[in-house]
């Protein structure tokens, strides 16, 4: 398992290279999160801030609930910080377990949980206005399902 909170950008080409691999291993997914423009003004960037510490803690503990609930042999989690801009990536998991359905589940649940629960504060910054992001309901739902 890696947990990995940082301000520069990564390769998934280079994190996956070596991931998963194991002899029990049948499935790996993975996931990149790219930051999107804005529909009605273009978005200049996006701040993300965090609490160091806290937030490895927090999303180590995600990561072992997952790991123990789809019996995965192993879990990426790759989280960006700072200012980013449209099309930059922001996030990555990857998750790796003996079948497909075991992997796809555990990286869903994963990327609901840095959606809605994560301790990331992110703030949209547009030529108009620089806003904090609420949380959504429909973010909100989908952890209901798990």
């Amino acid at each position: 398992m890696r947990i990995v909170v940082q301000e520069q950008d990564f390769s998934a080409a280079e994190e996956t290279a070596d991931f998963g691999k194991g002899p029990d291993v049948g499935a790996v997914v993975t996931f990149s999160g790219i930051v999107r423009d804005l529909p009605d003004d273009p978005l200049q960037q996006m701040v993300i801030e965090h609490y160091p510490g806290m937030t490895e803690k927090a999303l180590t503990k995600i990561a072992q609930e997952a790991s123990a609930r789809w019996d995965l042999r192993d879990v990426l989690v790759i989280h960006r910080y700072g200012a980013l801009s449209p099309g930059e990536q922001i996030m990555m998991v990857a998750t790796a377990a003996r079948h497909r359905a075991q992997a796809f589940e555990a990286a869903e649940y994963l990327m609901d949980y840095l959606k809605s629960r994560a301790p990331f504060w992110k703030k949209e910054v547009t030529a108009a206005s620089a806003d904090w992001v609420d949380a959504k309901d429909s973010d909100e739902a989908a952890l209901d399902r798990w």
